[in-house]
């Protein structure tokens, strides 16, 4: 159950309820919030379409592909990179959007300011078996259980170094639901809080989805007064030439309760995180209620 001392659980299930629902107002979209421990349902707008729309994740399936390269054994992430910013991959433009950062990136930055050159060379020492196997692993192809009539995300086995690095950032050959990506975060929280300090892959990854949102591509989604995890995705729509944005993330950062997901249809990942901060807010006003 949520920390004791609070307004009770059906107060903040209230007050998030009516946050998302205000929030979600003439929106296209989905947003869930769950509750780490119990995976109870807190809060949610059109869960049917948390449930079973298939989409590409863009950028929020990063820490996922950075697990991946932290578990392969062939991957240094204190080793740092510099961006040039223009980026091509096959027929697509994935330009990097963050500021130029003269000094370069290691991992933990890489993932905060969403680097898409960082991603697309180190997937190079990735196989498509490694990537998959870390997508299953974090439930991202299998159904969640949460809702009925579940859709089940799917990924494409790359066939040229391409259609890999596009995979590893979350742009073609992979498709899931919005519950699936809120599950997928939802263990992330739970390693957070079992890994703490002692397992310092895991440090890479938690402090690169903190800095998202105290500095990098994610800082829309952070409330004042709480630090939160999270991480943005814009990804092309497979039926328009228009983008679909994600956020996935979770609170306290160090000791998460709530982890949520906002997906916004004809939209980019820093809307969805704006939308976010405001259920963060909510959230933060009522673990203050004491």
């Amino acid at each position: 159950m949520l920390a004791s001392g609070w307004a009770t659980a059906q107060s903040l299930q209230h007050a998030l309820q009516s946050t998302v629902d205000h929030a979600m107002a003439g929106q296209s979209g989905t947003a869930v919030v769950l509750e780490v421990g119990s995976r109870r349902v807190l809060a949610q707008h059109r869960l049917d379409v948390a449930a079973q729309r298939l989409a590409a994740p863009g950028s929020a399936i990063k820490p996922f592909t950075l697990l991946a390269l932290l578990d392969s054994g062939h991957f240094d992430p204190q080793e740092r990179f510099y961006c040039r910013r223009k980026l091509r991959i096959a027929a697509q433009t994935m330009d990097c959007t963050h500021p130029e950062i003269p000094a370069g990136f290691d991992a933990s930055e890489a993932l905060a300011y969403s680097c898409n050159s960082y991603f697309a060379a180190f997937a190079t020492h990735l196989t498509g078996e490694n990537l998959r196997g870390e997508f299953q692993r974090a439930g991202l192809l299998s159904p969640t259980g949460i809702a009925a009539r579940e859709a089940v995300g799917g990924m494409r086995n790359p066939e040229s170094r391409e259609q890999l690095q596009l995979l590893a950032l979350g742009e073609e050959g992979i498709a899931v639901t919005p519950l699936g990506l809120l599950n997928a975060y939802r263990g992330l929280a739970l390693r957070q809080d079992v890994s703490r300090s002692s397992d310092a892959a895991w440090e890479v990854v938690s402090q690169g989805l903190k800095n998202s949102t105290e500095y990098g591509m994610a800082h829309p989604a952070q409330p004042d007064g709480m630090v939160v995890a999270g991480k943005t995705g814009t990804a092309r729509s497979a039926t328009s030439p228009l983008t679909h944005g994600w956020f996935a993330g979770y609170a306290p950062a160090d000791h998460p309760e709530i982890v949520l997901v906002v997906y916004l249809e004809h939209a980019r990942g820093r809307d969805a995180a704006a939308l976010a901060r405001r259920i963060f807010t909510t959230y933060q006003q009522a673990r203050g209620e004491r």
